[in-house]
């Protein structure tokens, strides 16, 4: 599913407009761009938590010479699934 029909399916499914809809998916992925931004996480109960994790920096190799080298640390994003929507998958 991409986004149009994400868009699209939150649409009917909240019974409002495409328009509406869209304007309701963009202000979600803003909201918790923000959050995460700052260093915070967002948690909704039932469905997971968004956060940021720290990595360290590390050793890799160049895939292409096979070279040794040093990956910098970053944060990432991270999602981790709520126990109650792992359970409906898996159901």
């Amino acid at each position: 599913m991409n986004k149009t029909e994400f868009v699209a399916a939150v649409a009917e499914k909240a019974e409002i407009s495409k328009k509406d809809a869209e304007k309701a998916v963009k202000a979600f992925a803003d909201v918790v761009t923000e959050e995460l931004v700052r260093g915070g996480r967002v948690q909704l109960v039932g469905f997971g938590t968004f956060e940021v994790v720290e990595r360290p920096e590390r050793p890799g190799r160049n895939p292409k010479s096979k070279e040794p080298i040093t990956i910098p640390a970053s944060r990432v994003p991270k999602f981790k699934v709520g126990k109650p929507l792992k359970d409906q998958v898996n159901a």
